[in-house]
């Protein structure tokens, strides 16, 4: 979902938000706010619910359900897992699609490299290993919890993972939970996840798909608002130009956002032929960086004046540059992507042509709504880049997407 997942070394200003909202994380603990249904936590144990009893929907107890539990380093196992219920404020899902994100990857191969620690839970959630991943996902409601009114049983819906932060730190003040150090989040570090046959959510998290758009696309809708909001964060106008640098997911989204936004001029620059051969499939224009002269066509794009704006969406400091390069004076790059290594680069370009630098990471809650609303009037197409696979191929789908495979997967759940 955007957030950096690259091993990192805890620096004095993060030391000191830890310590701000220490006392904050202690009373919201004990107090049950940000545990499932409110309830509070007397320890850090994983606490079950009561079989359903009462609420609106199925009304049937509690069973065992299908479910991917990640247990370790390439440890995840497809297993009966205890079906949740549905706690006061909360709606329970059937879920149909999930996707796999870089971060599951990071899950499976590299769990060391998260920003947080696996082995004690959650300071704001509870939640520990064995965790059911999944933040990429769709489902249809099959039970409310009391208190729901604004979400009923059979609407069809994507899923807003971000479900905690601490509400105290620097981030939090200001409107950026994404970068609050303890977020929690479905699938990664909170109870639940889109990769089993249910999960439980509180109902705000939950966006309602229209009639126009499906259960697939549905799940789509997550690393969609990833690359919504790297393109919100540019500040390109309808009538723009934007250069686009990696076609991975978030690039592909970004691509479908620039132009859903009005701006035509777009150019994908990608060094994989696989993935420039789905980008040309969907209609974009795209360059090999490597043995093309992307400087030329970025002046062919743009009658020699520039991009107005640039999303990294490869991670790799040639794209940086050279996106950097491409910016017409006043322009703004916009960086969406991890970075495993550092990298050089001369500041003076910066203060010659008054570019500038941002980042972008998540997305908010509106902006999954316009990425709905762009879906249904028709401007994102799934042709040639979005493959289905059953639950059961996950393991396999993780090796392959290491190697590079363009494209997303979709996990069947239903």
């Amino acid at each position: 979902m955007g957030r950096p997942h690259s091993r990192r070394t805890v620096s004095g200003h993060e030391r000191a938000v830890s310590r701000a909202v220490a006392s904050a994380v202690r009373d919201r603990t004990e107090r049950g706010v940000g545990t499932p249904g409110g309830a509070r936590r007397d320890g850090p144990r994983r606490q079950e619910r009561p079989p359903v009893t009462g609420g609106r929907g199925t009304g049937k107890r509690r069973r065992n359900m299908k479910a991917a539990r990640f247990y370790g380093r390439e440890d995840i196992r497809i297993e009966e897992a205890a079906e949740p219920s549905p706690g006061p404020g909360q709606v329970k899902l059937r879920n149909a699609f999930a996707g796999i994100c870089g971060s599951d990857l990071h899950f499976f191969f590299y769990p060391e490299s998260l920003p947080f620690s696996l082995d004690e839970p959650h300071p704001l959630t509870g939640a520990t290993l064995p965790q059911i991943l999944g933040h990429e996902f769709s489902g249809t409601v099959v039970e409310t919890g009391e208190g729901v009114t604004d979400v009923r049983v059979g609407d069809r819906c994507a899923v807003f993972p971000l479900a905690v932060s601490c509400g105290k730190c620097a981030a939090c003040r200001r409107g950026l939970p994404f970068s609050c150090p303890l977020m929690g989040s479905l699938g990664s570090n909170v109870e639940g996840g889109g990769l089993s046959e249910f999960t439980v959510c509180d109902a705000s998290k939950v966006h309602v798909l229209p009639a126009g758009v499906d259960l697939r696309m549905g799940a789509l809708v997550e690393p969609m608002a990833v690359g919504w909001h790297a393109v919100a964060r540019s500040g390109v106008r309808p009538g723009g130009s934007a250069l686009v640098a990696g076609a991975g997911p978030i690039g592909i989204g970004a691509w479908f956002a620039f132009k859903a936004r009005g701006v035509e001029k777009v150019l994908v620059s990608e060094l994989s032929e696989d993935r420039r051969a789905i980008m040309a499939t969907l209609g974009a224009r795209v360059i090999d960086p490597v043995n093309e002269d992307l400087a030329d066509a970025v002046a062919s794009l743009t009658d020699g004046d520039g991009v107005d704006a640039a999303v990294d969406a490869a991670g790799a400091g040639a794209a940086v540059t050279s996106a950097m390069a491409g910016l017409v004076p006043g322009g703004r790059l916009v960086v969406a992507a991890l970075h495993e290594h550092t990298m050089d680069f001369q500041p003076t370009r910066l203060m010659m042509g008054e570019t500038e630098i941002v980042g972008a990471v998540g997305y908010r809650p509106e902006e999954f709504d316009e990425v709905i609303a762009a879906m249904a009037d028709g401007f994102y197409d799934t042709t040639g880049w979005v493959r289905e696979l059953p639950l059961e191929s996950l393991v396999d789908a993780l090796h392959s997407l290491r190697h590079g495979i363009g494209g997303k997967t979709l996990l069947r759940l239903g």
